[in-house]
């Protein structure tokens, strides 16, 4: 049941690249980030019985916690990502792999 979220996904994704080639010419970098279950510290209730399933499902067997996407979000930010334009980071513990 996730028709209308991976369609939107990949709009949002697809986007990304139009916008990309777009304001390139602009020296405008797109770019977007993907995570995966995140461990956050209020999780709404309904998603607590869920959590075992996402953890069998995901390689490395956990949700991520927040500060591993700042990683992502400062290289992004900084002049070491001047070429990265038009991409999707996916970071999800290897969960897109299976």
């Amino acid at each position: 049941m996730q028709g209308c979220y991976n369609s939107a996904k990949a709009g949002c994704i697809h986007l990304v690249k139009s916008l990309a080639v777009e304001f390139a010419p602009l020296n405008i970098r797109v770019n977007a980030v993907s995570p995966g279950y995140i461990d956050t510290a209020a999780p709404p209730p309904e998603c607590i019985p869920l959590k075992p399933i996402w953890h069998e499902r995901t390689p490395q067997g956990r949700e991520a916690d927040v500060r591993e996407l700042k990683g992502l979000y400062l290289y992004l930010a900084s002049n070491a990502s001047t070429f990265t334009t038009g991409s999707n980071h996916i970071i999800d513990g290897g969960y897109c792999c299976l």
